[in-house]
């Protein structure tokens, strides 16, 4: 009987598990095609995870071309083609070389095939080249199938694909879960100028690039916004180090491929807060801000200043002395070009700028429309919905308390183990207690509470810098100035924003309107 190894390949974990039966259909089929031409099977490989495009690259397969060297293995058993490869690129066809310079022969249940003689060489093309369009197609149906059903807002993909906060079910489509509410307390701690990542990704229990992409999901306005896919190229083919399917690249898909369509119909944010936290995101990023908190900063507005000469960035420097310094002045750009502003200095600009914001930021039009918006924020609706789920997430902490307690009562847990949970429990349960509490509607504010609350913006001058730039982030201020002169200021942030007639601009500080 002639000596042939047995190939067993399926494209997916799933695939390979004991309630399919694609493994031992294949085994079965095998058998017989090794009875029927007289083969003794005297080793078995089995290709799990693996991609038809992908065989050449697995370590089982590398095994496979060395055993076929010997002289005494004279073919391998497959129950149909496709289970060898189906090529995506030419340079998978490399195999059929390999089992040609060995004399290996290919047994299917239809009959061997020998690629030394021409009709073995004509028909295993002809596979092959039929196996690879087979694998275009299947993608293009998967992928159509997909895209209807992103198209109509269900979830084409696994859980493990939704963002952090959100939750799925056939019937009930998308929705938070609670613990969106602390995604929903980032974006306010973010609106009040708490802007650094770190800070926000230990309350809400993730890493800091995880918290960055979170705050840039529309998904918390209620909308679905899928604006990228993966690279279908062969060239963009990605496989691990064991041969193993790997992702593929995301790109960027064209305007007409973009899906946005509403999923939830109460929105954890709103539009408006959603787009301010992203003029703040674009402003961190294009302004360079960064927090140490380690470290002691001798600027107040760095990262807030743009050259009203070139609109390069204006960042602050040391030498002997502390200076504001335009970023195009410090080193040339492309053109060679330097810019004319002038350095300046610290200690001589930082106090007009103080009291130009002192002045505008206790102006009777900028504090009316705060406090509209303050108003309109308790007269939502949405209220009622996040204060079930605060209550949900509350009582899930509580649940969670007591199953710590019975744990340790019964020894299942040490008093170290219990302790840390514990703790981790309580912090958790402090946060969503906190936001419930803000969330209770709050009486109409009186003319002495008011000017309670704005009395800190009356002292802008005398204000720390860590609560300066605190405001300054929130309302996303881009102030423009060169040779000690403030040109202009953009706020961005609708609700702190400045309308038509309240900028100024001047040399020295502002006048007090009458």
């Amino acid at each position: 009987m002639k000596k042939v190894i047995e190939l067993i390949r399926v494209s997916t974990e799933g695939q390979a598990r004991d309630d399919r039966a694609s493994i031992p259909a294949q085994r079965t089929i095998n058998r017989r095609t090794a009875e029927a031409y007289g083969l003794e099977i005297v080793r078995t490989i089995e290709l799990v995870n693996v991609s038809g495009a992908a065989v050449l690259r697995t370590p089982e397969m590398q095994t496979l071309l060395k055993l076929i060297e010997s002289p005494d293995i004279r073919g391998v058993v497959v129950r149909e083609f496709s289970r060898v490869m189906r090529p995506d690129n030419f340079g998978d066809y490399v195999l059929f070389q390999a089992f040609q310079d060995t004399g290996t022969v290919l047994y299917l249940p239809d009959g061997p095939l020998d690629l030394n003689s021409k009709t073995g060489k004509l028909v295993a093309g002809l596979r092959a080249i039929i196996a690879g369009n087979e694998l275009s197609e299947i993608r293009e149906r998967v992928w159509a199938a997909k895209e209807e059903k992103r198209r109509s807002g269900k979830l084409a993909q696994s859980a493990v694909c939704l963002p952090f906060g959100v939750g799925y079910e056939e019937k009930r489509g998308f929705f938070y879960e609670t613990e969106a509410e602390k995604v929903r307390e980032a974006f306010r701690l973010f609106l009040s100028g708490e802007t650094s990542y770190v800070k926000l990704a230990d309350m809400v229990g993730v890493t800091p690039r995880g918290m960055h992409l979170i705050m840039r999901n529309p998904i918390w306005t209620g909308w679905r916004v899928i604006d990228k896919k993966r690279d279908a190229s062969s060239s963009a083919r990605r496989v691990k180090a064991d041969g193993r399917q790997g992702d593929r690249p995301k790109v960027k898909r064209s305007p007409e491929e973009v899906i946005r369509v509403r999923v939830i119909g109460a929105p954890l944010i709103s539009e408006e807060e959603f787009r301010r936290v992203q003029q703040i995101m674009d402003a961190k990023s294009r302004l360079h801000w960064r927090s140490q908190p380690d470290r002691n900063h001798p600027f107040t507005y760095n990262g807030f200043l743009i050259c009203a000469e070139c609109q390069a960035l204006i960042y602050g420097h040391f030498r002997r002395a502390h200076y504001y310094l335009c970023k195009r002045r410090a080193s040339a750009a492309g053109s060679g070009e330097r810019c004319v502003s002038v350095i300046m200095r610290r200690d001589k600009l930082e106090p007009k700028l103080d009291d130009l914001f002192g002045y505008q930021l206790t102006s009777r039009s900028f504090i009316g429309r705060l406090i509209g918006e303050i108003e309109k924020k308790y007269n939502s609706g949405a209220i009622r919905c996040r204060i079930a789920r605060l209550e949900g997430e509350v009582g899930k902490l509580r649940v969670k308390r007591e199953r710590i307690l019975d744990s340790f009562f019964e020894g299942v847990l040490t008093r170290e183990e219990r302790n840390v949970r514990l703790a981790s429990i309580e912090k958790q349960t402090r946060l969503a207690e906190e936001m419930l509490m803000r969330e209770t509607p709050a009486p109409k504010l009186s003319a002495g509470e008011i000017a309670t609350a704005f009395s800190p913006l009356f002292d802008w001058p005398v204000l720390g810098r860590e609560s300066k730039r605190r405001i300054l982030a929130a309302t996303v201020p881009e102030i423009h100035v060169s040779n000690y002169v403030v040109s202009g200021v953009a706020v961005q942030a609708p609700v702190l924003s400045i309308g038509d007639g309240d900028t100024r601009t001047g040399r020295d500080s502002w006048p007090r309107p009458a």
